[in-house]
């Protein structure tokens, strides 16, 4: 997956908006972050729970790990583009969406 499909499928969420955090390209709901992408690295970044950190990681350990230091320990997990399918990267964009939108919008975009 490129950087470009990842903000095509991040920016399909409900009222996602992109922003810039660090010189590096975000996505957000309500003003709040819930990924990142276009990093040199080739990578994206999630803000998931702990669970569903540990869960991805462990069902998909080439395309995810826990972002170095603390903010992995709070969640934020990496993506390893190049490792990426679209079904797998829509369902985790859709936590990290829910992780962060308010409660009115999950309201009126639950599953």
């Amino acid at each position: 997956m490129t950087p470009a499909a990842f903000q095509k499928l991040a920016l399909a969420l409900p009222e996602a908006t992109a922003a810039s955090h660090f010189d590096t390209p975000d996505f957000r709901v309500a003003g709040k972050i819930f990924a990142t992408a276009g990093r040199k690295d080739g990578r994206a970044v999630l803000k998931l729970t702990v669970d569903q950190q540990q869960m991805l990681c462990d069902a998909e350990p080439a395309m995810f790990a826990p972002v170095d230091g603390g903010w992995g320990r709070k969640g934020w997990t990496s993506l390893i583009l190049a490792k990426a399918d679209v079904t797998t990267v829509k369902s985790a964009l859709w936590m990290a969406w829910r992780n962060i939108a308010p409660k009115k919008l999950l309201k009126a975009h639950a599953e």
